[in-house]
This record gives C-alpha cells, sequence and structure tokens, in this order.
C-alpha cells in the first residue's frame, strides 16, 4: 500500500500512525468530544479502535486520516473516508480535539478529504451520520454542502445510538467545487 497523504494550506492528513496514539487516546477520553462517537474509551478500546482504523486502509484502501498541524506537527484529530461492515453509505467523519475546534480546522479537513472521495475513491456519494442533538457537526454537514435525508441504523455496537444521515451526491460536490474555485477573490 502506497500511503496516503493529503496537504491542505494549515493541515496533513496521513494514515494513522503508532505515534499518534497518546493524543488519540486522549480524545478518546475526553466525554464532550465522544458524546456523539460513541461513548468515552479507555486507552485499551482507544487502541483497538485506532488500529482498526489503520488496518481499514490495508483491507478497504481507505479510512479516517490522522489530522496534523501543520504549524505544531501535533496530532489534532481524525477526518476521513469511513465504510465499515454494516455501514449507511460511504462516509466522510470527522472529530477534532476540543482545544482545536471553533477554527475551521475540521472543515478544511473535511473538504480535501471529500475531493479525495470523489476524485481518487471514486465515490458517487458521501455521507456523514450524524447524532440528532451535535448541532456543531449538522452546521459543519450544511457548511459542506450536505442535506438532511433522514434518520439511519449504525451496525453494533453503535446501534442503540439515534443519528441521521446528511448527505450529497458527488455529482453536486463537484459543481458546488467548481462555483468555488470560480469565484472571485
Amino acid at each position: 500500500m502506497t500511503p496516503v497523504v493529503l496537504s491542505t494550506p494549515r493541515l496533513i492528513l496521513r494514515v494513522p500512525e503508532a505515534g499518534d496514539f497518546d493524543d488519540w487516546a486522549r480524545f478518546c477520553a475526553d466525554a464532550e468530544t465522544m458524546r456523539y462517537l460513541g461513548g468515552v474509551q479507555d486507552r485499551a478500546t482507544a487502541w483497538r479502535t485506532m488500529c482498526g482504523m489503520a488496518g481499514a486502509w490495508i483491507v478497504r484502501g481507505f479510512s479516517m486520516f490522522s489530522v496534523i498541524a501543520r504549524d505544531s506537527g501535533r496530532w489534532i484529530g481524525r477526518v476521513g473516508p469511513w465504510q465499515p461492515e454494516g455501514w449507511p453509505g460511504t462516509e466522510v467523519g470527522w472529530g477534532i480535539l476540543p482545544e482545536c475546534t471553533g477554527r475551521g480546522l475540521a472543515q478544511e479537513a473535511a473538504v480535501a478529504t471529500i475531493d479525495y472521495a470523489v476524485d481518487v475513491l471514486r465515490w458517487s456519494d458521501v455521507i456523514h451520520t450524524i447524532h440528532p442533538d451535535n448541532h456543531a457537526s449538522i452546521a459543519l454537514a450544511v457548511r459542506l454542502g450536505s442535506t438532511l435525508r433522514g434518520p439511519a441504523r449504525l451496525p453494533a455496537p453503535l446501534d442503540a445510538m439515534r443519528v441521521d444521515v446528511w448527505g450529497q451526491s458527488a455529482e453536486t460536490w463537484r459543481a458546488a467545487r467548481r462555483s468555488r474555485e470560480s469565484a472571485p477573490r
């Protein structure tokens, strides 16, 4: 497997690696961060989660990226394409450390990842599964151009979690991208 690396003005998105684990575990241990991501995880569970996402790169050819701040080299979150067995569609999901939210980093990473999903992975559709009370993620989905499609069910062990599917077709994403690129600056 050739490692995939995406770059944005402020971020590097790359396959998770062992050195990410302490920050990954801190992310998974934070109650507010994990409130809508399946709940707090202890270090051992966080390790299995990280290894599962890293392993999906080999098995599926895609998975969540580790998000690295260019200015500090620090791991600040995970964003990327995600579709484990039983998932309701081809998702681009996001999660950023709480001290790094509110600066547009999740949006910057999500835009790069959606571009990757539609241009490289050739996805025809991109969804986001979001708990109906997660107003920050809903707002980001709207900024990305996604619309509410309705409730969905995730596979176990997340099957009791309420989520709505937000999404858009690759065609809609590309049209909006062309519009953004041709807009006067």
